[in-house]
């Protein structure tokens, strides 16, 4: 088929028609289908009326929206964390924690982290498996002299879903010093009944987790946000990166602090999705329990379900010239009759 998949001029939701043609959209990131979700559509435009399209202003100006620190006191509170702070993007989120923490002591990545936590470039690691980078990184620091530690990683691997379980922590010394970083921008929101990664971590008296997140994905918010304690937030607002920095559309904030019961129905929406699809697969699958990305190491894939009109996320990876990684996404938007179609079409 010719159909150019790459410049699509409308909406994306549960299904997309190019050149007349009517597709079911399984891609994206859009879990909770927020974009499409009429209420949130509502309040963002009750945001922009109170507020205006943009604020091109720092967070360090004399005159200030109070809506930012309305919406990371909601942050923090919904999401469990003692204080947080929003960004105008989750990148910026993750560089300024990352570049501002990492002076703390001897910096270690965890395999397969996101670009935006690096500090400069790709970094090394000590295994591309992270059930094997867990029992290594813990005899690394319980081995050597140093005793502040930064790890960084990721909550989930998204590609081949994999949840992370930071319980290894436990078994680090307790004279050593660590802040753990992770990025939890395709959990937060979906996993742990939609309160992400923060607070599912290890609570231990020489840990201290800072977690960022990109906003855009399952919240539908173009911005991010760090959550962590007090003095972290703190140490972070008193960065140049921060300070320089100009905030997200207040629009969206308002949106997010007034939208907790439609993330609730969302995600209850999404949960019967997942749940009826994960029970049509078979073991050739490979995905989380409750989060919503399926992936199959079968190249033609894509192509199979295009002839039946359902595309899907296909790219090629980890190099160009790769074969394909093809994922099946569910949304939020999806309807029950959408699943049973996908569903007729793999199985």
């Amino acid at each position: 088929m010719n159909t150019n998949f790459r410049s699509y001029k409308g909406p994306f939701s549960n299904k997309i028609t190019i050149d007349g043609e009517s597709y079911l959209y399984f891609g994206g990131t859009a879990y909770l289908g927020i974009p499409q979700n009429q209420d949130f559509i509502d309040l963002y435009i009750e945001g922009i009326k109170k507020f205006g399209l943009n604020n091109g202003t720092s967070r360090s100006n004399n005159i200030q929206f109070g809506i930012y620190e309305e919406g990371e006191c909601e942050a923090a509170r919904r999401f469990y964390a003692e204080d947080a702070l929003i960004t105008s993007s989750g990148y910026l989120a993750a560089q300024l924690t990352v570049k501002t923490l990492a002076t703390f002591g001897k910096v270690v990545y965890a395999p397969s982290t996101h670009p935006a936590l690096w500090i400069n470039e790709s970094p090394e690691v000590l295994s591309s498996s992270f059930s094997e980078w867990k029992t290594a990184v813990v005899a690394l620091i319980n081995m050597d002299e140093q005793r502040n530690w930064v790890l960084i990683s990721n909550s989930i691997n998204n590609l081949f879903p994999e949840m992370y379980d930071f319980d290894f922590l436990r078994e680090i010394a307790p004279e050593k010093n660590i802040i753990l970083i992770v990025d939890d921008s395709h959990g937060i929101g979906v996993n742990n009944a939609g309160l992400g990664a923060f607070a599912s971590l290890p609570k231990l008296e020489n840990l201290t987790c800072v977690v960022v997140a990109s906003m855009a994905k399952a919240l539908g918010v173009d911005a991010g946000i760090v959550l962590g304690d007090k003095k972290i937030i703190r140490q972070l607002k008193n960065s140049n990166i921060f300070v320089g920095a100009s905030p997200p559309a207040a629009a969206g904030i308002y949106a997010f602090i007034h939208a907790e019961e439609i993330y609730r129905h969302a995600w209850k929406k999404l949960q019967e999705n997942i749940y009826r699809f994960r029970n049509s697969l078979n073991l050739t699958w490979k995905f989380e329990q409750d989060f919503p990305a399926y992936f199959l190491n079968y190249p033609t894939l894509s192509d199979d379900l295009l002839r039946k009109k359902i595309l899907i996320s296909s790219f090629p990876y980890p190099n160009a010239d790769s074969d394909p990684i093809n994922r099946i996404v569910l949304s939020s938007w999806h309807e029950l009759e959408d699943i049973e179609t996908l569903i007729r079409a793999v199985v």
